[in-house]
């Protein structure tokens, strides 16, 4: 008998496939080159349901389980990483914060743009001078009667200049107190909101990433996000399904890299026979293709917890850790595999090597993420 969830598993992730096939493989080293981020492909994205895959239908959503979510992040990023990286962090960040922890009034306001893809969203929380410490941010939301006037800034932001809505975490207490931060939803075009600093980066270049700007910004209360003050524990609780994206993300990776080296191995001649027949080749091959298990594995374990709305701090902690460093080694034992043509641009691996490294960085280093571990286990 065939199982229904691994049926529609597979069917997600077959137009997820022909998506990325169709809509983005003719483009990729083109917005690579470029650094340009292909708003009119994510819109595309969201008209075949990929940008509401965790919400539920009542609010215009796919109304899907990371199962098949983290299937269309594989699929996506197999293709372009960076593509990849901006579905995820639209359906797991701004998306899905709206969902956990919005009011029904707020859920109807703004999930049926976002799912649809009518609107794409940003998330912020990170600081020039903070990273890992979050706590540490100086962004200010102040209390002035029913409205708050935001200031501040936040970097490294996806989709920082071409959102259309954006969930940011200011600080309403104390700094470096957990309690001490709220959340809003801010829209385009509303007076102090602007757009600063676009990045120039290494990988990932097709995916926007800068500034979101704040000056004397002032928006109602109906804006805030649950709790005054609940800001970081929502953020954390964000972040444990947000991780389990970025191990779809460097799944993505590590297959994209992977198959591109079975394949060159296969073709590539040397000394009379395919390289892939050398057991220097071949071993480089089967420690890629157990490391991808093993990251699948660790992913689908915490995919099916979240679904289940069971604990998974350390699950997910462990499924990013794991996947986003097995991406970058495997990104790079494929750019062994292909020799001198692994360093050109002529071949897909160059470019799997340098979107790999964001993934042991983003969401959460792999640092942070040894903390998180260590905390769950010795609690």
């Amino acid at each position: 008998m065939i199982d229904p969830t691994l049926e529609t598993k597979q069917l997600v992730a077959d137009s997820a496939r022909d998506f990325a096939q169709q809509f983005i493989l003719p483009h990729v080293m083109e917005w690579d080159e470029a650094q340009h981020f292909p708003v009119e492909v994510m819109k595309k994205a969201g008209s075949f349901g990929f940008l509401g895959m965790l919400v539920p239908e009542a609010y215009g959503g796919s109304g899907f389980g990371y199962h098949e979510y983290v299937a269309v992040v594989q699929e996506i990023s197999k293709v372009d990483p960076s593509i990849g990286l901006s579905i995820a962090a639209h359906n797991s960040l701004a998306t899905n914060h709206i969902l956990k922890f919005g009011t029904e009034s707020q859920k109807l306001q703004w999930l049926p743009k976002l799912a649809s893809g009518d609107w794409i969203g940003a998330w912020g929380l990170t600081e020039h001078n903070t990273g890992s410490d979050a706590g540490g941010m100086n962004s200010t939301a102040v209390k002035d009667g029913d409205n708050w006037i935001l200031n501040g800034t936040k970097n490294f932001i996806t989709h920082g200049i071409s959102s259309d809505v954006a969930v940011v975490i200011f600080r309403t207490g104390e700094k470096g107190d957990s309690h001490g931060m709220t959340a809003f939803v801010i829209e385009r075009g509303t007076p102090g909101f602007t757009s600063g600093k676009k990045e120039n980066k290494l990988g990932m270049r097709a995916s926007e990433t800068a500034e979101l700007i704040f000056d004397q910004c002032r928006i109602p209360d109906e804006n805030r996000l649950g709790e005054v003050g609940d800001g970081f524990i929502q953020s954390m609780k964000i972040l444990d399904g947000g991780r389990i994206s970025i191990a779809a993300l460097s799944l993505g990776v590590a297959r994209g890299a992977y198959e591109a080296a079975v394949k060159y191995a296969k073709e590539r001649v040397q000394f009379g026979k395919p390289i892939s027949s050398f057991q220097g080749i071949s071993f480089k091959l089967a420690d890629m293709a157990t490391n991808i298990e093993a990251a699948e594995l660790l992913t689908q374990q915490a995919s099916q917890l979240i679904n289940e709305g069971k604990k998974m701090t350390k699950q997910s902690a462990m499924c990013k850790l794991f996947a986003s460093e097995a991406c970058v080694h495997i990104a790079n034992e494929a750019v062994q595999v292909f020799g001198g043509y692994g360093y050109s641009k002529e071949f897909p691996v160059e470019k799997f090597y340098r979107d790999s490294k964001l993934c042991t960085i983003g969401e959460g280093t792999s640092e942070i993420q040894k903390v998180v571990i260590a905390k769950q286990i010795l609690k």
